[in-house]
């Protein structure tokens, strides 16, 4: 192996089908995996029958063969349909995968009239499997976990083991100070009050956006008059709510204290390209016998990373 002579793309110059692949490579940071959470998602058939399809989409395939075979992009438009063997008398587990056969490092078929790209449905892997038991260039779809004696594929057997190759990451940190005090929450009841002068905050949540971690942080928090015994959650739109942290707060004099909490959320299909409200709440529990309030001496900050997965 030595320097290719020319880099891509220079008039004049002729390049080969590695250096392409070096390219894919380099611009995908050497991951592999499909390209957006979405693509090539393995589901039962529209009638479930001895088969199953994988959705349209593209992805990225790691060559194996070779250390600097590079790496392929792949294409499926429209939903394939891929059959799988029925089982006799005892379980089996199926990998489905997007395979690549180069006949450059390996194989026999002939790309000019051979698809060197295919789905490939290897056999008998272990009911845990969640990568290729082998070294074959490919990235895995799905792991089908097919009980003895069936021959009908229903989503329940399919196990989702796609992964992005570069999943997207969107973070914001977001601040807020209140312009008054609010109204006291207190009581026994276990009913959330929301902080009257923190109006939250509306944040757009990305089209591709499967969890969302949120954390959240509130400094000069004045608890007053009794011993608190609460907690402290956010909602975050309609359907979502924060992890509370609770307060336990044995003493009866006028102080401050800062709070934290965080948690990872899953963004429902809904949420995805819409603006959702994240707004702090708390709420006095059995044996509460103090207030919560926040005014102009405290701060709240929410920091939110969106992030993409398989969906």
């Amino acid at each position: 192996m030595s320097l290719f002579p020319a880099p891509l793309l220079v008039n004049g110059a002729t390049h080969s089908a590695q250096s392409f692949r070096m390219m894919i490579r380099d611009l995908s940071n050497g991951a592999e995996g499909i390209t957006q959470g979405d693509d090539l998602k393995v589901t039962q058939l529209s009638t479930p029958g001895g088969g199953v399809q994988v959705a349209d989409g593209s992805g990225i395939i790691r060559g194996r063969a070779n250390s600097f075979q590079g790496s392929y992009s792949a294409c499926n438009v429209g939903a394939t349909t891929v059959s799988i063997a029925p089982t006799a008398g005892s379980a089996r587990s199926d990998m489905l995968i997007l395979r690549i056969e180069d006949p450059q490092y390996e194989g026999t078929l002939n790309p000019a009239v051979d698809p060197i790209t295919y789905f490939q449905v290897i056999s008998n892997v272990s009911s845990s499997a969640t990568a290729i038991p082998d070294g074959r260039t490919g990235i895995p779809l799905a792991r089908i976990d097919i009980p003895s004696s069936t021959s009908t594929i229903t989503d329940a057997m399919i196990k989702d083991v796609r992964k992005v190759a570069n999943p997207r990451r969107e973070r914001s940190l977001l601040t807020q100070s209140p312009s008054a005090t609010s109204t006291a929450i207190s009581g026994t009841g276990a009913v959330y009050s929301y902080f009257s002068t923190a109006a939250g905050w509306t944040i757009a949540v990305p089209s591709w956006a499967s969890t969302a971690k949120i954390r959240l942080d509130i400094g000069g928090l004045r608890l007053s008059a009794n011993a608190i015994y609460g907690d402290i959650s956010a909602t975050f739109g309609a359907s979502l709510s924060v992890q509370p942290v609770i307060i336990d707060d044995n003493q009866t004099f006028i102080r401050r204290a800062p709070f934290i909490m965080a948690d990872t959320l899953t963004i429902p299909s809904a949420y995805r390209g819409t603006n959702q409200l994240l707004r702090i709440r708390a709420r006095g529990l059995a044996g509460n016998a103090g207030t919560m309030i926040v005014d102009t001496s405290s701060t709240l900050i929410a920091d939110v990373q969106f992030e993409e997965a398989p969906r």
